[in-house]
């Protein structure tokens, strides 16, 4: 039980997390499916609010890529590139699968920290 709690740190501030922020995020996902499951996915609208998220998720990238926030500002740049070279190709290989070159990349990014120490 001790690893658990080493690993997932005060129960507590878990609860408040999901309460707080995981909750209610559902709640308006859940809403957007109800609403959203008649709208043809290949509509003009569709098709560019994808785009706009597209964008803006590269964008985010690109500026903690660029310009690291905390804790990220400790891996080495090469590590960083590394793991947005990765995603990019895990993200055409799949498909254009945003959700498998984001993982990707999480991966190669943990990876070389912990294997750089």
């Amino acid at each position: 039980m001790s690893y658990v709690s080493e690993f997932f740190g005060d129960w507590h501030a878990l609860a408040i997390l999901l309460v707080a922020g995981v909750f209610p995020n559902q709640i308006w996902r859940m809403l957007g499916l109800w609403f959203g499951s008649g709208i043809d996915e290949g509509s003009e609208l569709l098709v560019w609010v994808r785009a706009v998220a597209t964008a803006v998720l590269a964008g985010v990238i690109a500026q903690i890529i660029v310009q690291p926030p905390g804790a990220l500002a400790s891996v080495p740049g090469v590590v960083r590139y590394a793991a947005l070279a990765a995603g990019c190709a895990a993200f055409f290989a799949t498909q254009r699968s945003i959700f498998a070159g984001v993982v990707c990349g999480e991966i190669v990014m943990l990876a070389g920290k912990w294997w750089l120490g």
